[in-house]
């Protein structure tokens, strides 16, 4: 461990910022093990889904309840198969031996659609041991009579209920990209009892597929160049707000880490680069952050986190608008 990449996130001491966003590599306890091994600072679990698990209740009230054998002396022997397990059932029980296992603190996510899904989750997962919890908002505003601030109401409506049902668990909001006023937002929520926000949620978006005129999922992992977008708005947050901000999306480098601490993130989450790569690359980015820091002649990461977001940059306003006609005179034909 080196004390020169520390940081602190959720109130939580992590030996770096590197921290495995909630993936198929973060949904086992092998594949948690492997992470903590390769260096992961702290871990954010794959997300229960509210949805799994109204199915398998729904599933097992049929089971328990609506099922005609056909003999009406047995039809109250229904015996549950030993192997059912709920989809929330299967999470704790994976976040408890997670818990058990690991050195590195377990983050826990959750994926709602209801007032009452999200607090009662919340609950149970606070109750099994989470380290922290982060409320992975996923919603697509489709319709012409949601206007914006009902939007932004939706989050706070989450957030609080949730606050009130686990009022000492460590919270983290995953905000998307397409508000009208990120920073407002994030302080109403700060003032909500949020600890955290997350930039930015990637809403997964759907093809058409021409030969069969159907609308087909895709998977397409992030790139570099997603990340300049997250810097630009946790650089202008950072000086504004007094939550920790975590950058996901677009980190797959030590230099992109370095850069989210630069304009002042507590932490870097990362996915796609650990499937591409394998969980060894966070012990080469912790490698080569210690080599960047060296180089550039700074003791530790503490020493140079936020000093290029808007209230530290040389040029702050090259955040904002200044650089647009500068962007555009790079353009050569």
């Amino acid at each position: 461990m080196s004390e020169r990449l520390q940081t602190r996130y959720l109130g939580l001491e992590l030996d770096n910022p590197l921290v495995p966003s909630a993936s198929p590599l973060t949904a086992t306890l092998a594949g948690a093990l492997r992470l903590e091994d390769a260096g992961a600072g702290a871990i954010v679990m794959h997300s229960l889904f509210e949805e799994e698990c109204s199915r398998d209740h729904e599933l097992l009230h049929h089971f328990l309840y609506e099922q005609q054998i056909g003999h009406g002396e047995a039809d109250d022997y229904l015996p549950v198969p030993d192997s059912f397990r709920t989809a929330e059932e299967h999470y704790l029980e994976r976040l408890t031996d997670m818990k058990a296992r690991l050195h590195i603190p377990v983050i826990a996510s959750l994926n709602g659609t209801s007032s009452s899904g999200w607090t009662e989750y919340a609950r149970q997962l606070a109750d099994a041991g989470a380290d922290g919890l982060e409320l992975n908002v996923y919603h697509i505003a489709a319709s012409a009579r949601e206007s914006g601030a009902e939007v932004e109401q939706r989050y706070r409506d989450i957030l609080a209920a949730v606050r009130q049902a686990v009022p000492n668990l460590p919270l983290a909001l995953k905000l998307g990209s397409q508000f009208s006023s990120p920073v407002h937002l994030v302080t109403q929520l700060q003032a909500l009892g949020a600890d955290a926000v997350v930039l930015f949620n990637r809403f997964l978006e759907p093809t058409l597929d021409l030969g069969s005129l159907t609308i087909r999922p895709q998977l397409k992992l992030s790139s570099s160049n997603e990340l300049n977008e997250r810097l630009r708005w946790a650089a202008i947050m950072r000086a504004q707000v007094g939550l920790d901000i975590a950058i996901t999306g677009g980190v797959h480098s030590a230099e992109d880490v370095i850069k989210t601490q630069l304009v002042g993130a507590q932490v870097a989450q990362l996915a796609s680069v650990l499937l591409q790569r394998g969980e060894s690359v966070l012990t080469g980015m912790k490698a080569a952050m210690l080599n960047w820091l060296d180089d550039n002649e700074y003791d530790s990461l503490a020493q140079l986190r936020g000093s290029v977001c808007h209230a530290n940059a040389a040029d702050p306003a090259g955040w904002e608008r200044a650089n647009y006609l500068d962007t555009l005179d790079l353009w050569q034909p």
